[in-house]
């Protein structure tokens, strides 16, 4: 039986040489379709938001609302960056909430009055401007 033994490991060796590739064929035939599949699930899949969210631009925009009514100001170019904060806050809400906002296109004589009707559009959509 001593001398079987070589010959029985050289057989072993000669099916385990034989099988493998024809087993790693079939696994790739296999798996590589449904990985392929899966990762392309994955890129398809949306991410997540692409901006902020409704509640915190909102919160930003009540913030600069009661900045802008407030009125003190140490100097004039405070004055327009915080009214310039506040007209693209207000786009942005617009654009969430799927508002027209004509404050976006409006020329620079028209921005009061646009930012009048934006303010008006986003109440009309449910966005509570000044909180009691």
């Amino acid at each position: 039986m001593a001398g079987d033994r070589p010959v029985l490991m050289g057989l072993m060796l000669y099916v385990l040489v034989a099988a493998t590739p024809t087993l790693l064929f079939w696994a790739a035939l296999r798996l590589l379709p449904a990985a392929a599949t899966a990762w392309a699930e994955h890129r398809r899949r949306p991410q997540g938001p692409n901006g902020p969210a409704l509640e915190s631009v909102v919160a930003d925009l009540r913030r600069l609302r009661r900045e802008v009514r407030r009125g003190c100001y140490r100097n004039q170019v405070r004055r327009m960056a915080v009214q310039a904060a506040y007209d693209d806050t207000l786009v942005e809400c617009c654009r969430i909430v799927d508002v027209d906002a004509p404050l976006a296109t409006a020329a620079p004589d028209d921005r009061p009055y646009a930012r009048l009707l934006t303010e008006a559009a986003l109440e009309n959509a449910g966005i509570v401007l000044d909180v009691p």
